[in-house]
């Protein structure tokens, strides 16, 4: 069965000052030289102040799980670019060890090893502080995220049952879609095995983030390395909430603004899927946002403060047992759910909320718990 793992990856985040600002959207295959060599120097240069106390005697090693995929294969080098990974463990079913020998020519401090087939799985995520799973197959035209289920459930199934085995600790970061569903997928999945800790199971959903941040910025004029657009709920379709009443600097919307962009960052995907034309799926943007948010877990790991990110976890913010809302991170994983502490909906959000956010996300959650549990 054809399942190359990948779709999502991940670049380095602007808190840290040592890659690009976190909301700029560069190809990683296409970085100029002047880019790459801020990169190495970056790399070579000491740690940030806030890192010192724990960074130089810490080792975080990171396994991609479908790292020879679409979003695999960019994710991975921008894992081997990001000075707070020491090993990088590439796993997929297949060419894995070619993407490892490649990725591991770049100049930057991180061992990367490649591992293909079940039988090097154990290896691959023997020791990992986090691990990355944005395996499964992408979608095409026509197709929305839940036409995936089957395929990708049993996936994400599997590869968590190899995480409780080797390295129970871990984060486990999921991109693989449908998220909405396949989070609970892999909770459940962790909880038969006695490993599961709510604070270290995230759904991926900062692409909305980045997205919400991308059209809003070039909608309203702003600069997007300084804007904040919260999106909560889900990674689907009318899942997708963005909080424009919340967006900060604070700017106006007209009625017909407001119901455009919230309906374009919630069908940002299809947007790609359809320009691309049945070649692929959202996979450069997805490992952009994907790097941010692990690089968040990792500057946690390191004793940074104050790092927030949103995710999909397990929640009582609302009726939904999973939802994505803001989170302080730390060193164990969640520290805080802000649930929706720093908000105040209008109207129109909180019948998006009611009407459509909340009874769809119910119904994922369940079709993921009842699948894991047949």
């Amino acid at each position: 069965m054809f399942w190359l793992l990948g779709v999502h990856t991940f670049a380095v985040a602007a808190s840290t000052s040592l890659f690009f600002p976190s909301h700029q959207h560069q190809h990683p295959a296409m970085l100029s030289r002047a880019a790459l060599a801020v990169t190495r120097a970056s790399v070579r240069a000491p740690a940030s102040s806030r890192l010192l106390s724990t960074s130089a005697s810490r080792r975080d090693k990171v396994a991609v799980l479908g790292g020879a995929g679409g979003i695999g294969q960019p994710l991975s080098l921008l894992l081997k670019l990001d000075p707070l990974v020491t090993d990088l463990a590439v796993y997929d079913v297949a060419h894995a060890k070619g993407v490892a020998a490649d990725i591991s020519h770049v100049d930057t401090k991180a061992t990367t090893t490649g591992y293909v087939g079940d039988d090097e799985l154990g290896a691959a995520l023997t020791g990992a502080s986090v691990v990355v799973i944005p395996a499964g197959v992408p979608r095409k035209p026509g197709m929305t995220r839940d036409d995936l289920f089957n395929t990708n459930a049993s996936i994400v199934q599997t590869l968590t049952a190899a995480c409780a085995q080797y390295c129970p600790d871990a984060s486990i970061a999921i991109i693989s879609n449908p998220v909405n569903s396949t989070v609970p997928i892999a909770a459940e999945t962790l909880k038969k095995a006695g490993t599961y800790n709510p604070k270290k199971v995230f759904g991926v959903t900062h692409l909305d983030v980045v997205r919400a941040h991308t059209f809003v910025a070039a909608a309203k004029g702003v600069d997007v390395s300084s804007i904040y657009v919260p999106v909560i709920g889900g990674h689907a379709g009318g899942t997708i909430l963005p909080i424009l009443s919340s967006t900060s600097p604070a700017v106006d919307f007209s009625d017909e603004e407001r119901a455009a962009l919230t309906e374009r960052i919630q069908n940002g995907g299809t947007e790609v899927v359809e320009a691309k034309a049945g070649a692929g799926s959202a996979t450069l943007s997805m490992a952009k946002a994907g790097h941010d948010f692990v690089h968040k877990l990792l500057e946690a790991a390191n004793g940074t403060s104050d790092v927030t990110g949103f995710a999909f976890v397990e929640s009582d913010v609302t009726e939904c047992q999973y939802f994505a809302t803001e989170l302080v991170l730390g060193p164990n994983g969640i520290e805080k759910n802000l649930g929706f502490e720093k908000f105040n909906f209008n109207d129109f959000e909180k019948n998006k909320l009611e009407t459509e956010v909340v009874p769809e996300l119910l119904k994922s959650i369940e079709k993921g718990i009842a699948f894991a549990n047949k």
